[in-house]
């Protein structure tokens, strides 16, 4: 193999540091790649910047390098947030929607029917059942 006129083999310089933080960078990518939780097909790049810095006699270069990475960014989220004013204190209250429909009661993942806010439907019915009223009194 005939020498070359640049020898610069990129793997090989620093004692390979530059490949070393590459390696590490590529790790990243990987890992963002097969996050369920970014979008398959979005690019990932990684760029490698050489800066080449002579001396004043143009005999010796000072070399450096900068690896940048851009991953693929999270996939956004959201939900949806009941709001209102409590009539019995005045304060704002907020709570996001479990149900979809604003009122509509739902069963969770282990079966307990809950209202549209997340509480069970029995916690509610039972603090109703201490303020029965027993309307047969008020007959004549």
């Amino acid at each position: 193999m005939p020498n070359k006129n640049i020898d610069f083999p990129l793997s090989e310089l620093a004692n390979g540091a530059i490949q070393e933080k590459l390696d590490h960078e590529l790790e990243k990518v990987f890992k963002n790649i097969h996050d369920p939780n970014t979008k398959a097909e979005d690019k990932r790049t990684i760029t490698i910047k050489i800066e080449f810095v002579p001396d004043e006699n143009r005999q010796t270069v000072k070399v450096s390098s900068n690896i940048s990475l851009k991953l693929a960014n999270v996939k956004d989220v959201s939900t949806t947030v009941l709001t209102g004013v409590d009539i019995s204190n005045g304060k704002i209250e907020a709570r996001e929607l479990k149900s979809g429909t604003p009122g509509q009661m739902y069963f969770d993942d282990d079966l307990t029917q809950k209202t549209d806010v997340g509480v069970p439907v029995d916690v509610i019915e039972r603090e109703e059942n201490r303020k029965i009223i027993n309307l047969q009194n008020s007959r004549g």
